[in-house]
């Protein structure tokens, strides 16, 4: 293991955790914006896949450990300050790198004082089982599309 690469990192800035932009290898999309701790760092360095640092979970998320939609890592760098990293990767899978089973998590566009979808989902994420994802349910009174 190469430490000199973490020990770049300023993991204190951010109580131990810097924000991952991640961008697809191919197109330069953005695909999605996450966390890392140290830990996390690591074993995206050892694996060649990403992991990252899961907020809502308190723990880590191997990408694609319950949907196959994981990342392998083509490039990493490191921003002017030390404390956001870039992680071009090769997206593997169904294509999607979004919960909700689009391309990118930046699939809304705002609109007309809206928040509209931009682009086709590319899977129904009910496909990866009834726990997948990291949604809370909604909690009593509130209304999602389905019910109006």
């Amino acid at each position: 293991m190469n430490s000199s690469l973490s020990d770049a990192i300023d993991f204190g800035k951010g109580n131990g955790l810097v924000p991952v932009i991640t961008q697809d290898f191919s197109t330069g999309r953005l695909l999605m914006v996450a966390y890392m701790n140290r830990e996390a760092f690591e074993e995206t360095l050892r694996s060649g896949r990403a992991c990252y640092y899961s907020r809502s979970r308190k723990k880590l998320w191997r990408k694609g450990e319950e949907s196959g939609n994981y990342q392998i890592v083509r490039e990493i760098r490191l921003d002017c300050d030390g404390d956001t990293i870039l992680l071009r990767v090769d997206q593997v899978g169904d294509g999607v790198a979004c919960a909700e089973g689009y391309e990118s998590c930046f699939f809304r566009v705002a609109s007309q004082g809206q928040w509209k979808v931009a682009e086709p989902r590319k899977v129904d994420p009910a496909k990866y089982g009834p726990g997948y994802g990291h949604k809370k349910p909604p909690g009593p009174g509130h209304k999602d599309s389905a019910d109006v």
